[in-house]
């Protein structure tokens, strides 16, 4: 899906190291401080040593785990000495970009060369991956006492529509580690000098957009990504789809152009043309964050996790103006949030033995321990914002780590998580890869004006016809 954010721009010098390291061990040339921190935290594993499994039980085994180059995912690179420590399991990290990552974890999968146990995994693509039993079910390891301790784990602590997004038919084939949500973001010192609050519905949301669109003086009322891509303009606009009432399925056929989606690309088309920078279309995330943050866009509807750009010392001239509040709601009355996170699935094709040993790397991974030493226990800057626990959510600790990201930050996304989310937010089919690109050319070629909106779904709907035909 999306080409996820990293919670502070990376330092060159730092990623260009990370990417050569073969191993944890060669973290110290890249960021020295956190290394330290690692290891003189490795010998305070008693939160793990708590649960009450046999952390030792394949020690001696060797993983390897794809990962994009996130700080979400440096931060939990610096702590593999803790999870060395505990396991004796060791752990090679490779860092593949995200829009190579789900094209190398297919063809590791169905080569079936267990280059990687687990891997950063697009949710979209479970339904591909159970389809061809290249993963394996989740379910078994959660009900093995000897791996796992219900009590100390605590799965259904877990962000409910992740874990919905990473199942397939009732089972569990991923285990969520980061995520986001879609919240609206707006320039609060121009909404008070207007007397405006933020949209509650998409009507709100243009009259607000209106009533602050000054392109004169280089301000733009609202932006939303229009860049071509499953992880792009299908990001936006199955939010909007299901907004007006959209389902993406007539009994078992997948209907991308009913009268509710003309109408939501419709509604698509005219906001980005009425007060978007003329760009837009052609824009993805990163572009709108960094014209929010110069001032020059007023609104925006993406993910939170954007707000770690937006309070960017180095470069943001909005810091301070800075507000929150959930998706509005659509003409059907409905918020509808992403679902996106980071998952880790297991290769089918491992040995028993490395099927436990990536196991016990997941639940570390993913525990509520390790989800605060990533986050407002990191000894390092970046201070993760994406974490996988509702818990973690509403701690105090956490609160405090992200006090300075905007008004209403926690909340809007927490309401959002728990409220907004909707699992059928996207067609979750086998053929996702090239259904969800078929849409996203659609989408584009509305945008730009080469179709009309009608015209262009029809044509994704023949499209699609033919690729559900095999």
């Amino acid at each position: 899906m999306r080409d996820r954010i990293p919670q502070i721009p990376h330092q060159p010098g730092r990623r260009r190291a990370l990417k050569q390291a073969a191993s944890v061990g060669m973290l110290a040339a890249a960021a020295p401080h956190l290394l330290t921190s690692a290891h003189a935290q490795a010998d305070d594993l008693g939160p793990y040593r708590s649960a009450k499994i046999n952390w030792k039980q394949v020690e001696g085994e060797s993983i390897s785990v794809a990962v994009i180059p996130a700080s979400y995912f440096d931060n939990l690179g610096t702590l593999l000495p803790q999870f060395e420590a505990l396991t004796g399991v060791k752990v090679r990290i490779e860092k593949v970009p995200p829009g190579q990552i789900r094209q190398k974890a297919m063809l590791d999968l169905s080569s079936k060369t267990t280059t990687y146990a687990t891997h950063a995994a697009d949710p979209m693509y479970y339904p591909l991956y159970v389809a061809n039993k290249w993963v394996d079910p989740l379910d078994k390891y959660l009900n093995d006492k000897t791996l796992t301790d219900p009590a100390w784990y605590q799965y259904e602590d877990i962000i409910k529509a992740w874990r919905e997004a990473d199942s397939v038919d009732g089972k569990p084939y991923g285990i969520p580690y980061d995520g986001e949500v879609t919240v609206q973001v707006y320039r609060k010192d121009l909404y008070d000098a207007k007397g405006l609050k933020p949209a509650d519905t998409y009507d709100q949301l243009l009259a607000n957009a209106k009533a602050v669109h000054d392109p004169a003086n280089r301000i733009y009322g609202l932006a939303l990504r229009g860049f071509s891509g499953a992880g792009q303009n299908m990001y936006i606009y199955p939010s909007l789809f299901r907004g007006f009432g959209g389902e993406w399925f007539k009994g078992k056929d997948i209907v991308v152009n009913s009268p509710e989606a003309v109408k939501a690309l419709e509604w698509y088309v005219n906001a980005l043309t009425q007060y978007a920078p003329p760009a837009v279309r052609n824009w993805n995330w990163p572009d709108i964050a960094d014209a929010f943050s110069q001032g020059t866009v007023a609104t925006y509807i993406d993910a939170h996790s954007s707000a770690a750009v937006l309070n960017n010392p180095e470069k943001s001239k909005v810091i301070g103006k800075i507000g929150f509040a959930r998706w509005p709601k659509g003409p059907n009355g409905k918020r509808v949030t992403s679902i996106w996170n980071w998952g880790f699935p297991i290769n089918s094709a491992l040995t028993e033995k490395q099927k436990k040993a990536t196991w016990l790397f997941i639940t570390w991974a993913t525990s509520a321990e390790t989800q605060a030493r990533t986050s407002w226990k990191f000894a390092g800057p970046a201070k993760r914002s994406g974490l996988n626990r509702l818990s973690s959510w509403k701690s105090p600790d956490f609160a405090k780590a992200m006090g300075s990201a905007g008004v209403n930050f926690i909340p809007a996304a927490l309401e959002s998580l728990e409220q907004d989310t909707d699992v059928e937010w996207r067609p979750r089919v086998p053929q996702w890869p090239a259904v969800g690109e078929t849409m996203a050319t659609a989408i584009q070629s509305a945008l730009v004006g080469q179709k009309k909106p009608k015209e262009a779904l029809d044509e994704a709907q023949a499209r699609i016809q033919q690729i559900l035909k095999g």
